[in-house]
């Protein structure tokens, strides 16, 4: 079993945010969870990444427990899973290739990374990666002086640095537009195909989910309530996640983005649900 979850807890106080998640993903796949806001998606991912501390369970990665590493183990994690944000989080007057090559801060002294000093290497690797994504263009450009999409994508190169073997992505198109929201999906799922990574993506759309992932998580007051393949994502199974009554719309989810082939074979998604 290449991810195990088991029984993961965190408690703010008196209450859960995380309440008893238990999966398992067989093999790399690409996995999303959708959920109204405060359904404990961004907890679950931040417990994963070893950015908040879990209350109990643990989350077994190729079946070592990443919830009970410290020190030179847990930064060692954190170079393996990258953390893709909402808002991005790049340097805004920093140049977009500089903001890539921070991606490999875990690997360096943070004196030379103070300086500015990269090996060659790391340079033309990042400007690789940038090309890769479509923004070779932009590397020498600040990264505030990008659009949205173009930052996300400068974002998703910068995880790509630390060679991760997991990316977590947070909302990663909360804040974007159609367009540029299809162009980060599209980057996202690609990755996962080229690469063999497996990608676990916090989404807020149903359309979004049904067209990018082969497993769809349902989580509802800290809970799972809902584990299956796309097309298992009926409205009214939506409901039931949203906690919302027969005056539910797909639409109010929607991201408006122009329909998409189908990502194919079926038997891989049901594959990921072992």
């Amino acid at each position: 079993m290449l991810l195990d979850v088991r029984n993961v807890s965190r408690l703010f106080g008196t209450k859960a945010a995380v309440d008893e998640v238990s999966f398992s993903v067989a093999r790399s796949g690409f996995v999303g969870v959708i959920g109204r806001s405060g359904a404990g998606k961004s907890t679950f991912l931040r417990m994963m990444n070893r950015l908040t501390d879990a209350t109990s369970g643990e989350i077994l990665f190729e079946g070592r427990d990443i919830l009970a590493l410290t020190g030179a183990e847990k930064r060692d994690w954190q170079s393996q899973c990258a953390m893709i944000f909402q808002q991005f989080n790049l340097v805004p007057r920093m140049d977009v290739v500089s903001n890539v090559l921070h991606g490999t801060l875990a690997h360096r002294s943070t004196l030379a990374s103070m300086f500015g000093f990269w090996p060659d290497d790391d340079v033309l690797k990042a400007l690789a990666i940038l090309d890769r994504l479509g923004i070779a263009e932009q590397a020498s450009k600040r990264a505030e002086a990008l659009s949205g999409g173009q930052q996300q994508r400068v974002a998703i190169a910068r995880a790509l640095m630390q060679d991760p073997k997991v990316i977590l992505a947070d909302e990663p198109i909360a804040s974007l537009d159609p367009m540029n929201a299809q162009v980060v999906m599209d980057t996202l799922r690609r990755i996962h195909d080229e690469d063999n990574r497996m990608v676990i993506a916090n989404l807020h759309t149903l359309d979004t989910a049904r067209r990018y992932c082969d497993r769809v998580i349902g989580m509802r007051d800290g809970r799972i309530v809902f584990d299956g393949t796309p097309d298992q994502l009926t409205t009214g199974v939506a409901r039931d996640i949203y906690g919302a009554d027969a005056s539910f719309s797909e639409s109010a989810t929607s991201t408006s983005i122009d329909a998409l082939p189908s990502r194919g074979d079926d038997a891989y998604a049901r594959e990921m649900l072992a």
